[in-house]
């Protein structure tokens, strides 16, 4: 039998959990809106030891990568558990040198893998991959999947956009899609939460206030949106050369790329009624970053600055998502390796019409850094927990 412990009970309403002889507790001011206004004690008989175990799935990828970097400053997560089956066998800093500081154990294939050694699980994984893993690991771990396999909560939309059918239909049923400060509340109670892609992220925290507000319509919403390379993965693809990519944009995915029905749906739960976007991304000559522009025509008798005072106080009290002052542009500098959301809206010179803009860092909160934010709910610790860190700049 392994020596290390195993959560013998989990109390979220209490704000308390055991895990063997050592109790943690969670102290909560119950205004969801307010997450920093948490405090968390830990009592332990070895405080050097974090208490939750992580385990990682497809380790050797960038948002893997990013959990590690992540979790170095967490106060009680600790990955015990690392996959990737390429590099099975190698050390992380062998994979990332960058990581070399850290204690972290071996990379191992899935395969290999013994889920009831941790308490916690991100899977990192390539689409496609992911579902009949996930439903085959143990029920009683919480799940943060960054990959876009339980998304899509229709079966055969999923099948179209990604060619392939679903592998866990049932699991699909329980999923909660983990746009963090939308959905917090279904978070919190969650097994499995499905982590937004980063487009979706950037295109939903703006657009659903409004769209819930009905300040704007449905109707001949346009994306143009921008990412860094790393949004592409870590494989070796000849489009991603630096020759391929350097001094140079080019657009990708025209009218089909794969993000476009997640946007859509997200869109349309807040309307009660089906939204078609016009969404054109395209790739930059940066490492990381993402810009997503969105042209909307205002409700009859809105003006712009109503769009923005409502963005301003639907926001105004959470840390990670920034309306900046009225005029000031966002620029994909600011939020850089960072979990941090900046937008703004402006006039647009066609009469009714505003111009949207917003930022993130597609490998932080378009990916690792929300998924951070979700387990940290999902375990009943504050939301910001290991993510307070300053955007990287220059």
């Amino acid at each position: 039998m392994s020596n290390v412990s195993t959560f013998s009970s989990i109390c979220f309403e209490q704000g308390c959990w055991f895990k063997g002889d050592r109790k943690i507790r969670v102290v909560a001011d119950k205004r969801v809106k307010k997450p920093s206004s948490m405090s968390f004690r830990v009592s332990a008989n070895n405080s050097s030891e974090k208490d939750v175990r992580i385990g990682l799935l497809g380790a050797s990828g960038y948002t893997g990568a990013e959990i590690v970097r992540l979790l170095a400053n967490h106060p009680h997560f600790g990955v015990t558990l690392m996959t990737a089956d390429r590099k099975a066998g190698q050390s992380m800093d062998s994979v990332f040198p960058h990581l070399r500081a850290q204690k972290l154990p071996r990379l191992i294939s899935v395969k290999d893998a013994d889920f009831s050694t941790v308490d916690a699980v991100f899977c990192c994984l390539p689409h496609g991959t992911t579902q009949e893993i996930i439903k085959g690991l143990p029920t009683s771990l919480k799940i943060v999947d960054l990959s876009a396999d339980f998304r899509l909560r229709d079966i055969s939309e999923y099948e179209e956009w990604y060619g392939q059918p679903h592998k866990a239909v049932e699991l699909q049923k329980e999923v909660v899609y983990g746009l963090t400060e939308l959905l917090r509340d279904d978070i919190r109670n969650a097994r499995l939460v499905a982590n937004p892609g980063c487009y979706p992220t950037s295109v939903q925290l703006p657009l659903v206030p409004l769209l819930k507000a009905n300040l704007i319509k449905h109707e001949n919403i346009i994306i143009d949106a921008k990412s860094g390379v790393s949004g592409a993965g870590r494989g070796a693809k000849e489009a991603n050369l630096y020759s391929e990519i350097a001094e140079g944009i080019s657009s990708y995915g025209v009218t089909r790329h794969r993000h476009v029905p997640e946007i859509e749906q997200g869109l349309s739960d807040v309307t009660q009624s089906k939204v078609t976007v016009s969404f054109t991304p395209h790739l930059m000559p940066m490492i990381r970053g993402m810009q997503s522009t969105m042209y909307v025509e205002m409700a009859p008798g809105v003006r712009t600055e109503d769009l923005y005072q409502h963005l301003k106080s639907s926001y105004e009290e959470e840390e990670f998502v920034k309306v900046l002052e009225e005029g000031v542009v966002p620029r994909t500098h600011n939020v850089r390796g960072s979990n941090y959301c900046h937008m703004n809206v402006f006039p647009d010179r066609i009469p009714g019409r505003a111009i949207i803009i917003s930022v993130i860092d597609n490998l932080v909160k378009g990916a690792s850094g929300q998924a951070l934010q979700n387990l940290n709910i999902m375990l009943g610790l504050p939301e910001t927990t290991g993510l307070l860190h300053q955007p990287l700049f220059p």
